[in-house]
């Protein structure tokens, strides 16, 4: 730009520079209307003096100082920059457009090349937050990933072919550190094309470079036995692990000659696994209900125990004996079904016909048997845990439902008092002292301790260890004599092993005496035969 230095430029008057207020709009439609004010203003002679000014400093180095060029209405009165409109007046918006005034022109990166104080500020450094979430899994390290591969040399050494399924066995057991009855399970998982060997460089693949090896042990279990397409564990998920634990642990060898007993050992172990694990009560173990559970640590002492009888949690021979057998009492005909009037004989008659009716009208859980009014072995493994474990969980939860008659969620006076009446009424028959509700019910609320005494919720039965008996109080006259009484050796009992649950008590009793019977019985057969030592109880 050409700048002339005659005097004949400052003839114009600023005054006459002043316009009324243009909307930005009609400036971008008009452009040579920002044109014109900007040739104008530079027409101007203090602009023509602050130009040159500039222009010097910047041939001769010094720093510009463009503050004055700010737009912002705070700008102090000392800009060089000669304003072309009055005091105290509002100028009007600047055009918008990119090429109309220079105000707009757009940020170039990089310095200036006027040396302008004005530079890029430079932004803080971002903080790198590591990655937290893995799809697949977190990545192993790599010391620990080439420990892995180094003990995979050693067993795949020579088998340049693979192994087969009898011979990856120890792969499961020390490298995967999974019980050793998963091995078909997880030899499977590898194996999809049914080759019958699992190759070395298959192995690394599925479980290094998948990022198996740095799951949690509970995340790896569901994974190998999971159907791919679901999101969680059915029965059927365990019976193949449950058929090689059946055929390879030394605790259970004597019943390879009887599979029907296999069978139902296996559906058994099952059905205590979902009891107590599947809370939800829909069939559908969650990774999240395996992990709150104590299967994953049942399973690793179960592979590590030779007495399977020690693990009392879901896999013992003994307790799946005991429920068995007292399935098998009650159903007369055999057809492998119960109903109410079998049910009622259970443990010497001791529940009341209307606990029975609030069972069979499958209120605390559907049936899964598909005859009406029966209920069938499944069935039955949920009541009979509710029955003999009434401190759980699971067990309190069965029978809340049981005694919540309008399903409101809370139990009220009336409601219990309608199952303690029957209670009452057999005391009368049996010659035995009632004791009248009120004085019942005073007891329970001492035993619970419910918020609010006017009526028990779920919550303050699950707050109380007593909450058990509550239920027995109501509907189970046996039990409720018991309790009366405090028996004290039973009460010793309890203090000498705290961790035993009342279902493993109940199942070591259960099973002495159903011991002794078959001893007996096969006593007055003339057989010399005796229960087999190795399956006494671990108590």
């Amino acid at each position: 730009m050409d700048v002339d230095d005659s005097g004949e430029v400052g003839c114009i008057d600023p005054e006459l520079l002043q316009l009324n207020e243009v909307s930005p709009l009609a400036l971008k439609s008009n452009l040579h209307v920002a044109e014109n004010l900007f040739e104008q203003w530079l027409s101007l002679p203090e602009t023509n003096l602050l130009v040159k000014s500039l222009i010097n400093n910047a041939k001769a180095g010094v720093p510009l100082n463009v503050s004055g060029s700010t737009n912002s209405p705070k700008a102090t009165s000392g800009n060089a920059i000669p304003s072309m409109f009055p005091a105290g007046s509002a100028p009007p918006l600047s055009p918008r457009s990119s090429s109309g005034s220079p105000r707009i022109s757009k940020q170039r990166p990089g310095p200036s090349v006027l040396a302008s104080p004005l530079r890029l500020v430079n932004e803080p450094a971002k903080e790198l937050i590591p990655q937290f979430y893995f799809q697949n899994g977190r990545p192993p390290p790599n010391e620990l990933k080439e420990r892995c591969l180094f003990r995979c040399n050693q067993f795949f050494y020579g088998h340049t072919e693979g192994l087969q399924l009898l011979e990856f066995k120890p792969v499961t057991k020390e490298i995967c550190k999974l019980p050793s009855f998963f091995s078909t399970a997880l030899f499977k998982s590898i194996d999809i094309y049914d080759t019958g060997v699992v190759t070395r460089e298959a192995f690394v693949d599925y479980w290094v470079h998948n990022n198996m090896m740095t799951k949690d042990t509970a995340t790896q279990i569901f994974t190998i036995l999971k159907q791919p397409e679901l999101r969680y564990l059915t029965h059927e998920d365990f019976k193949p692990i449950l058929r090689e634990l059946l055929a390879t642990h030394p605790g259970l060898e004597f019943l390879q000659s009887t599979p029907e007993f296999q069978e139902r050992y296996a559906e058994t172990v099952i059905y205590r696994i979902f009891y107590y694990m599947n809370r939800a009560g829909n069939g559908r173990l969650t990774l999240r209900e395996l992990k709150r559970g104590n299967l994953i640590a049942a399973m690793m002492h179960a592979d590590e125990e030779e007495d399977i009888n020690k693990v009392l949690r879901y896999f013992s021979y003994e307790h799946f004996y005991v429920i068995y057998c007292k399935f098998w009492e009650l159903d007369t005909d055999h057809d492998f079904l119960i109903d109410k009037e079998n049910l009622i004989r259970y443990g010497n008659h001791a529940l009341t016909y209307r606990i029975v009716d609030r069972i069979f009208s499958q209120v605390p859980r559907k049936f899964t048997s598909k005859v009406e009014g029966k209920m069938g072995y499944e069935d039955f493994v949920y009541f009979i845990l509710s029955e003999e474990d009434k401190p759980s969980e699971p067990s309190l939860e069965y029978w809340f439902k049981c005694i919540d008659l309008d399903g409101n969620g809370v139990l009220t006076k009336n409601e219990m008092q309608f199952f303690y009446e029957e209670q009452l009424h057999r005391m009368e028959c049996m010659a035995q002292e009632p004791v009248l509700f009120e004085d019942i019910l005073c007891q329970i609320v001492d035993m619970v301790g419910p918020k609010d005494e006017g009526y028990f919720t779920l919550r303050d039965l699950k707050g109380s260890k007593l909450s058990g008996s509550v239920f027995n109080i109501l509907f189970n006259l046996n039990k409720f004599m018991a309790y009366e009484s405090r028996d004290p050796f039973l009460i010793r009992q309890e203090r000498e092993n705290p961790t035993l649950t009342e279902w493993d008590r109940f199942a070591h009793r259960e099973y002495i005496r159903l011991s002794m019977e078959e001893d007996a019985e096969d006593a007055s057969n003339g057989s010399a035969d005796v229960w087999d030592e190795s399956l006494e109880a671990p108590f």
